[in-house]
């Protein structure tokens, strides 16, 4: 399944757009897609189908659902870069992360909290 999650980046674009407003009837969804991402009706359904054959989306009766929620997608797509940019080395993403990128120290108490609750033996 983890490959079924691989979203290209105007599928994920109009994942958030379903994931934000779910439920939503197909009709509202394409006036939120033609407001937020500038496409066509048709456009829009295309893209619904699609993601409704791989098993992200569903469609019934006019009413779109996420069977694939974006937590599972993030989660995916994050080990995918540190697999693919660092060899699957987080310590490596993190030290070219804070290159760029300061921490708040509320950020940084958040994410020793995610480690400590990581690294806790049940």
């Amino acid at each position: 399944m983890a490959n079924d999650l691989k979203l290209f980046e105007a599928e994920y674009r109009f994942a958030l757009v379903v994931w934000e407003n779910e439920p939503v009837h197909s009709r509202k969804l394409t006036e939120l897609c033609a407001d937020a991402l500038g496409w066509k009706r048709a456009t829009t359904y295309t893209v619904l189908r699609k993601l409704c054959e791989r098993g992200i989306l569903r469609n019934d009766k006019a009413i779109v659902t996420s069977i694939v929620k974006k937590g599972d997608v993030q989660g995916y797509e994050s080990t995918a870069i540190v697999d693919r940019a660092f060899d699957g080395s987080l310590p490596s993403f993190i030290t070219a992360f804070l290159k760029t990128k300061k921490l708040t120290p509320e950020e940084a108490a958040e994410i020793q909290k995610m480690i400590n609750a990581a690294t806790e033996v049940e």
